[in-house]
């Protein structure tokens, strides 16, 4: 089981460097990358198995921490997807939108660490 958490662990890494890296990477042009919408569905997936990793052992789960950083975390992909149909149709990407898929990413991660 430990092996099983670390794989979901690694993935949920991955889904939250694929989401500010993005974010990062184009914040002078702002835009949603392939890689933010790809990374807010790792973070997604990989958050509910680490969630239910917790719950199947002995951990203690903090609810109302899960549900905010679940909240969170789908406003962030609402926003990947949507800003990644407008790439698609050759739209441009509101500064705002772009923005607010790796500014919730990092909140994210902010509440993970110091909650």
């Amino acid at each position: 089981m430990t092996f099983v958490h670390s794989i979901a662990l690694f993935v949920h890494f991955i889904g939250a460097a694929a989401l500010v890296g993005g974010w990062l990477a184009t914040f002078r042009k702002p835009t949603v990358l392939q890689w933010q919408h790809i990374g807010a569905w790792l973070q997604l997936l990989s958050g509910l198995a680490l969630v239910g990793l917790l719950e199947m052992g002995d951990g203690q789960v903090n609810h109302i921490k899960i549900g905010v950083k679940l909240l969170i975390l789908l406003g962030a992909l609402v926003a990947a997807f949507i800003g990644r149909r407008k790439v698609k149709r050759g739209e441009p990407v509101s500064v705002g939108l772009a923005h607010a898929v790796g500014g919730l990413a990092l909140l994210n991660i902010a509440i993970a660490v110091f909650w």
